[in-house]
C-alpha cells in the first residue's frame, strides 16, 4: 500500500516538473505573437488545472480507501480481540472446574 502510494506520488510530481519544463522550452522556441503565445498559456494553465484537479481527486480516493481498509482492520481486531477474551474465559472457567473436581476427588479420597 505504502509503495503505490509514494508512486502515486511520483507521478504526480513528475507531470507537474515536466509541464514545467516543457512549458518553459515552448517559450523560448515559440515564434507565436503575444496574443497566441497568451492563448497557449491560458490553453496550458487550463490543462495543468484538469490535471491538477484530477490528482487530488484520486488522492482523496486513495485516502478515502485507505480509512476505509483501516476501520475493517480495526474491526476485525475487535472482533479478534474479544474471542480470544471469550476463549480464555472459558479456559479458566474449565480450569476453575478441574481444580474443584481435583480438590473433591483429594477430600473423598482421604476421608
Amino acid at each position: 500500500m505504502e509503495t503505490s502510494d509514494r508512486a502515486e506520488s511520483g507521478t504526480v510530481s513528475g507531470f507537474f516538473v515536466g509541464a514545467v519544463v516543457g512549458a518553459g522550452i515552448a517559450l523560448l522556441l515559440a515564434p507565436q505573437s503575444g496574443a497566441q503565445m497568451r492563448g497557449l498559456l491560458r490553453d496550458w494553465a487550463a490543462r495543468a488545472q484538469d490535471g491538477f484537479d484530477g490528482a487530488v481527486d484520486r488522492g482523496v480516493e486513495v485516502m478515502d480507501s485507505a480509512i476505509d481498509r483501516g476501520h475493517d482492520f480495526v474491526e476485525k481486531g475487535k472482533r479478534s480481540l474479544r474471542e480470544t477474551g471469550r476463549q480464555a474465559q472459558d479456559f479458566a472457567e474449565a480450569g476453575k472446574t478441574a481444580l474443584h473436581d481435583a480438590k473433591d476427588r483429594l477430600a473423598s479420597e482421604d476421608r
